[in-house]
């Protein structure tokens, strides 16, 4: 893998948190730049990416807000991509936690490959700090670079794996307690963790958390991708789910997972009626398989930090969680109204938490009025017309199994109504989470640890989010 020429740690005002720079940058004049410069020019790149030119936004911050108040200006904001070219050097970067993991380089690298290094090294991070934060980051600054000057070395990657690390790390993590506020619950629509789940791992043979309890986390997450049609007919449909872990546990006892006796692994392997069937599996490299075939049981010694025990993938039909029923009608040629139901297919014991509902807007509309019909009582629900997105969003709190939400949109239009502006309506897009609920059944029959004193707590969660779930218009 060629070398980066600098790494660093934005916040989401684009203050810099942890830079680091193994090689010196030049611009296509040939001058030598200066990191912090190249890192404003990404920041406002990616904050301000135009889909009009080749790259993002490249005149003044001031230019762009005047142009997003003119009427003429009608250009949809979308995220800048995860690779662009910028003054003669390789921009890359994800995002974690509302932090952005970037890096600069003027060699040609592999892509896939640097992103995944960005991807290891927030993990690397979220492991040592117990939370990945902008609080817990400038806390652990000390121990962050020094973990940094092990991962990478003038620019080449070293040592990545949080267990190996250990041995080189000297400074003890400062515990921070992560704050979720309705806002950032909404915005990520994840349910919050235990507390305890927070901490760091252990340096030094020393636990860093607040609390020394002989403990085990284990998530079983699945992620949907539902495309239905206009008339509210499942076209296609797939499920990635993970079996992620973190161990808390003295010492490293042997683990004993039991999944599913009726679990078939690949189609036609004469499943019976029922039965769990998984297109695709792979494990993590400590799991060991002799058992697996027979009883459907994983051993392993688990590694430090976070880790995936476990990656599958279905994609036969299924009962999808929620079903989504548009209907368009012309009232005149100036007035469009949409109809849209939403109705939750799982059981009423469950419900669907922090959903969201977007439907974009023609370019022509003018007004929008937004109706929410038969709510029922105690139903916490809100619907804005974004008009600088073009879109309404329709959000629900908690949106209990075994129930329907209706909502009509009346536009009225700036010009009649043709084919285009029935095109420019769609497709609807539908974000939620539902806590303690799995698509697929596949279930944890059991969890056994070797001997360890005291007595260990587990701790077994299921959810299930979306993640791209569409209905066509």
């Amino acid at each position: 893998m060629a070398s980066l020429s600098s790494f660093f740690v934005l916040s989401p005002r684009g203050d810099t948190i942890i830079k680091k720079e193994y090689r010196f940058s030049l611009g296509q004049s040939g001058a030598e730049k200066d990191l912090k410069s190249s890192v404003e020019m990404f920041f406002r790149k990616v904050k301000f990416w135009d889909t009009s030119k080749d790259g993002g936004w490249d005149g003044p911050d001031e230019a762009r807000a005047e142009a997003d108040e003119s009427e003429n200006f009608d250009m949809p904001k979308v995220d800048a991509p995860p690779v662009f070219l910028l003054d003669g050097e390789s921009f890359l970067h994800i995002k974690r936690s509302g932090l952005i993991f970037g890096c600069a380089t003027r060699y040609n690298v592999s892509p896939s490959q640097t992103l995944e290094l960005l991807a290891k090294i927030a993990k690397i991070f979220k492991d040592y700090c117990g939370t990945l934060s902008e609080e817990a980051i400038r806390k652990n600054f000390i121990l962050l670079y020094e973990l940094l000057d092990e991962m990478l070395d003038y620019g080449y990657p070293q040592v990545t794996s949080t267990e190996q690390l250990k041995m080189f790390v000297y400074n003890e993590p400062i515990v921070t307690t992560p704050i979720v506020t309705e806002k950032t619950k909404g915005s990520n629509g994840k349910t919050a963790s235990a507390a305890s789940v927070h901490k760091p791992v252990s340096v030094g043979g020393v636990s860093s958390g607040k609390s020394g309890k002989n403990e085990i986390f284990v998530d079983i997450l699945e992620r949907l991708n539902v495309l239905f049609s206009a008339n509210g007919y499942v076209l296609n449909s797939s499920i990635d789910g993970c079996i992620q872990m973190k161990s808390y546990l003295s010492g490293n006892p042997e683990l004993r997972l039991a999944l599913n006796e009726d679990l078939v692994v690949g189609k036609g392997n004469g499943q019976s009626y029922g039965a769990v069937v998984l297109d695709d599996l792979n494990f993590h490299d400590c799991v060991n398989l002799s058992e697996f075939d027979g009883s459907r049981t994983l051993s392993f010694y688990a590694p430090d930090g976070e880790f995936v025990l476990l990656n599958y993938r279905i994609a036969s039909e299924f009962r999808v969680p929620f079903k989504i029923m548009p209907a368009i009608e012309m009232v005149t040629p100036t007035k469009l109204e949409i109809m849209l139901t939403v109705r939750n297919e799982i059981p009423a014991e469950n419900y669907g938490a922090n959903v969201v509902c977007r439907i974009p807007l023609p370019r022509a509309t003018a007004t929008v009025f937004c109706e929410m019909l038969g709510a029922a009582a105690g139903v916490e629900q809100t619907a804005e017309h974004l008009a600088s997105e073009r879109v309404v969003e329709w959000k629900v709190k908690k949106f209990s199994g075994a129930s329907e939400l209706s909502m009509k949109i009346k536009l009225s239009l700036d010009s009649p109504s043709t084919l285009q502006t029935r095109k420019e309506i769609g497709p609807i897009s539908l974000g939620f989470e539902i806590p303690m609920f799995n698509v697929s059944n596949l279930q944890v029959r059991y969890l056994r640890i070797a001997e360890t004193s005291p007595s260990p707590f587990r701790w077994v969660r299921y959810v299930t989010q979306s993640s791209s779930y569409v209905c066509r218009l």
